[in-house]
């Protein structure tokens, strides 16, 4: 990772992520967070002031070590004990079985391999445990998916591996048998890059 990756992306992703109309879907998707936890794509640490109150540790990976550290106050200010691993969400260490709920926030766009890496959340969770997601990804609308399309390869160099065009409730369907989740623009946003999907993915109960 060179320079621009390591020191100056993580500052412009925190400044765009921290908007405080997005942060109402944070709130809402964490409100259902339970267990043992994991975050992929951890990034700055900014969905710690919404995860619930008995919630007092959790363990993130992410592959960017600038994101980790501007990540440490928002840690330290949190009172959650984060375990931080460096590393991709793709080749996770942890056994099988092993966490009640996984989150993941805007990620998924910019995940190399995105179906090993859901391939490895399904493992680690618990039967009967729950992935919860916000991700922004392909539109409902043919006109700007094929702008999508087009400006993906750009996306990619600016932003650090972020695709605009990917189908993340295809995604996530492929690899979960239930899914349940919303697809919308928030209001006065571009639907070419704040196109969401929210919702979660249980795992089979075994």
């Amino acid at each position: 990772m060179g320079f621009y990756s390591q020191v100056i992306f993580p500052r412009l992703l925190d400044w765009s992520l921290s908007a405080p109309n997005l942060a109402k879907y944070r709130q809402e998707l964490l409100a259902d967070v339970t267990g043992e936890v994991l975050e992929i794509g951890f990034g700055t640490g900014l969905n710690l002031a919404y995860y619930p109150c008995d919630i007092h540790k959790i363990t993130t990976v992410d592959v960017n070590p600038g994101m980790n550290a501007l990540a440490n106050k928002r840690i330290s200010d949190s009172g959650i004990t984060v375990e931080q691993l460096l590393l991709s969400s793709e080749n996770l260490p942890m056994a099988d079985n092993t966490f009640d709920s996984v989150v993941s926030t805007w990620t998924l766009c910019s995940i190399t391999n995105v179906q090993q890496a859901l391939k490895e959340v399904y493992r680690v969770l618990k039967p009967g445990g729950r992935f919860f997601f916000v991700e922004h990804g392909l539109s409902n609308k043919l006109s700007v998916q094929v702008w999508q399309h087009r400006l993906t390869p750009i996306q990619k160099v600016l932003a650090d591996g972020c695709h605009l065009n990917r189908d993340i409730q295809k995604l996530v369907e492929q690899r979960f048998d239930h899914v349940e989740l919303k697809r919308f623009t928030p209001e006065n946003l571009p639907d070419l890059m704040v196109h969401l999907y929210q919702g979660f993915a249980t795992k089979k109960a075994s």
